[in-house]
């Protein structure tokens, strides 16, 4: 299928529709930056069974609020809705967040912060490449200073513990959330949720085969419930609510706001307090971000 032959139909197309896609989609980064803090809680060694616990109770949020939102009838009908399209961001969020699991266990935070952080970069590359998507050139701009503030960030702790195997995996999860950014953005008219929903199903069962144990305590459990339900499930609605109302390109470079709260939250839960390259770096990204915003707010003003 061509790009010229693709439905793009936003929902809502002026600029009010995408401060309030952007603002939904920067939610999103808000909600997913508590998911390092909440993963010290769980001293499971098995990365499958934690996999599996998130992914579950993800999917039975996600169901819940389809059914509260739309009511049995039109849940139904948005899974009817949701086409190969729907199936293809599935599959690229259960590919992300199992490898995100995992990853960890082979290589470093810093070494997959790193490598997720070109995420924008990927998405605009594709959106260009494939469906000839403008991006301007103060986007390029904006996505250079994140890479570069991320690089910052994470340069005291390169030298830790990594594999090919978790950079891989890393690598893997870039490209899945920016393929998934992107059918999203393309196929506009077509409610994403059912598709995350499946993907949190297509997790859980692939960790459920490889998973060497599902017992857990209860404060574990209640842990994951938090993790799965409201770090994931929340998280996964507000993107795909938000992210088809934006540009691609500035949906990733939103989502980048997730690299920069999430060594603050675990600073004050658990008294980890960052080097000095993580707070320049972090500064770098917070100006990026606050500089990009402020001049697509002032350009929307003046048209």
């Amino acid at each position: 299928m061509s790009a010229s032959t693709l439905p793009v139909t936003p929902i809502l197309p002026d600029s009010r529709g995408q401060g309030y896609g952007a603002t939904l989609v920067l939610g999103s980064a808000v909600v997913w930056s508590f998911g390092g803090t909440l993963a010290r809680f769980l001293p499971i060694e098995d990365g499958w069974t934690i996999v599996f616990w998130r992914s579950l109770f993800a999917a039975l949020f996600l169901l819940g609020f389809m059914l509260l939102r739309d009511g049995p009838r039109g849940t139904l009908q948005l899974f009817k809705g949701m086409g190969l399209a729907g199936v293809a961001v599935g599959m690229c969020f259960a590919t992300a967040s199992t490898s995100f699991i995992l990853a960890l266990a082979y290589t470093t935070v810093a070494n997959v912060v790193l490598i997720q952080a070109g995420v924008p970069l990927i998405a605009a590359l594709m959106a260009w490449l494939f469906f000839r998507e403008t991006v301007s050139a103060h986007t390029w701009v904006a996505i250079a200073a994140v890479i570069g503030g991320v690089a910052i960030m994470v340069s005291e702790s390169l030298g830790g513990r990594v594999s090919l195997t978790g950079d891989a995996l890393a690598i893997l999860i870039a490209f899945a959330f920016a393929t998934a950014t992107i059918i999203t953005r393309r196929f506009a008219h077509v409610r994403m949720t059912p598709a995350v929903f499946l993907g949190t199903v297509m997790a859980a069962g692939m960790a459920a085969s490889q998973a060497s144990g599902f017992a857990v305590t209860a404060v574990e459990l209640g842990v994951l419930v938090v993790f799965g339900a409201l770090n994931f499930g929340l998280g996964l609605a507000l993107f795909v609510s938000g992210v088809r109302l934006v540009p691609s390109a500035l949906a990733a470079l939103l989502g980048t706001a997730e690299t920069v709260l999430a060594p603050l939250w675990v600073a004050v839960v658990h008294g980890e307090i960052p080097g000095a390259r993580t707070v320049v770096g972090g500064l770098i990204v917070l100006a990026a971000l606050v500089c990009y915003l402020g001049l697509e707010l002032w350009r929307q003003r003046r048209a």
